[in-house]
C-alpha cells in the first residue's frame, strides 16, 4: 500500500484514543471484514470460532441441547459462549469445540444454581456486577445495531473515493541492492557486474541481507522509506545505472536502479479493511457525540477528569 494513501487512515487511529468498546464489540468478525453481507449472531460466532457454535446444518438458536436440573441449554447459549471463549477455543480441536462449550455451560449452570442457594445472588457485589454486565451487553447490542450496521459497501466506497480524491502522487523508484561488510568487497562485486554479470545473480551470491533471496530486489519506495545515505544515492541514479559503493550504518551497498514512476492510490480491495475501520470509527464517534448531547457527565477527581477529557471521554 502506498504510504501516502495509508496515512489518513493510520493517522486517524494514531491521533485519538480508541475506546475499549471497539475491541470488545468486534470479538466476532464484522461482515465488512469478510466481503459478505452482515452476519447474524450465530454466523458471527462461527466465524470467530469455526465449527464451535453450530453443526454443519443451520439450526434454530432455540433448539434445546441439554437440561440441567430442568433448566434448558440451547443452541443460542452455545453461540454466546463461543463469542466469549474465542481465545480458549483456539486450543481445542474443531470437532470437540461444541462438547467443550456445552461442558462449560453445564458447569456454569450448576455453579450458578449453587450460588443462588447460598444467597450469593442477593449480595451487593453480585448486584453491582450484574448491573455492569447488563450495561456491557447493551453497549454491544447498541454498537452492533447502530454503529457497525452502518459500515455498508456504499459507505466504504464513499470513504475510499474521498481518500483517493485527496491522494497526492509522489515519485517512487524501484531498485536492487547488494549489501556487504566492506568497501573492498563492494568494489570487487561492482567490477564483476561491469564485466557483464547480472546484478541479480551477484546479489543472490554476495548479498548479506534478506533481499539476496530475490536478487536484491527492494521493490518500489519513495522518500523517507530508506536510510538517508541509501535513499540519496538511489534517487540520484538513472534507470539502468549502477552506483558506486554507498556506505550506511548497515555496511556498503551497491544499488542498481530499475525503474521510476509516480505512485498511485491502491485499489479498494487492497485497503478495504483500513477504510472500513475508518468508517467504523467515524460512525462510533458520531453515535457517541449524539447520545452525549444534553447528558451531564461529572468526574470528582480533577486529575482523572483531565485524563478522560484527553481521551475524548467528556
Amino acid at each position: 500500500m502506498s504510504s501516502d494513501f495509508a496515512a489518513p487512515v493510520a493517522g486517524l487511529f494514531r491521533a485519538v484514543f480508541i475506546p475499549a468498546v471497539l475491541a470488545v464489540s468486534l470479538s466476532a468478525a464484522p461482515a465488512w471484514a469478510q466481503d459478505a453481507e452482515p452476519a447474524p449472531a450465530a454466523q458471527a460466532a462461527e466465524q470467530a470460532a469455526p465449527e464451535a457454535a453450530a453443526p454443519a446444518e443451520p439450526v434454530s438458536p432455540d433448539t434445546v441441547l441439554a437440561t440441567v436440573g430442568g433448566e434448558e441449554i440451547t443452541e443460542g447459549d452455545l453461540v454466546l459462549a463461543a463469542e466469549e471463549l474465542t481465545q480458549e477455543l483456539q486450543s481445542i480441536p474443531a470437532d470437540q469445540r461444541r462438547g467443550f462449550l456445552l461442558t462449560v455451560i453445564i458447569d456454569m449452570k450448576l455453579m450458578a444454581s449453587a450460588a443462588r442457594e447460598d444467597g450469593l445472588a442477593e449480595t451487593e457485589d453480585f448486584t453491582r456486577r450484574l448491573a455492569y454486565l447488563e450495561d456491557q451487553a447493551l453497549r454491544r447490542a447498541f454498537f452492533n445495531s447502530i454503529v457497525e450496521n452502518q459500515v455498508t459497501e456504499e459507505a466504504i466506497q464513499a470513504a475510499y473515493e474521498e481518500l483517493v480524491a485527496d491522494f497526492a502522487p509522489e515519485p517512487e523508484v524501484r531498485a536492487r541492492h547488494i549489501l556487504v561488510p566492506t568497501e573492498e568487497e563492494a568494489n570487487e562485486i561492482r567490477a564483476e557486474i561491469e564485466g557483464g554479470r547480472e546484478f541479480a545473480d551477484a546479489a543472490s551470491e554476495y548479498g548479506t541481507d534478506g533481499t539476496r533471496a530475490n536478487g536484491g530486489d527492494l521493490g518500489y519506495f519513495s522518500t523517507g522509506m530508506m536510510v538517508p545515505e541509501f535513499e540519496q544515492a538511489a534517487m540520484a541514479l538513472e534507470i539502468g545505472e549502477l552506483s558506486q559503493p554507498v556506505e550506511s550504518q548497515f555496511g556498503f551497498h551497491l544499488i542498481y536502479l530499475e525503474d521510476r514512476r509516480l505512485s498511485e492510490a491502491p485499489p479498494l480491495e487492497e485497503v478495504r479493511q483500513q477504510v472500513a475501520q475508518q468508517v467504523l470509527y467515524e460512525n462510533y464517534e458520531a453515535a457517541i457525540d449524539e447520545i452525549k448531547t444534553g447528558v451531564e457527565i461529572e468526574i470528582e477527581d480533577p486529575d482523572l477528569a483531565a485524563q478522560v477529557e484527553a481521551q475524548g471521554g467528556i
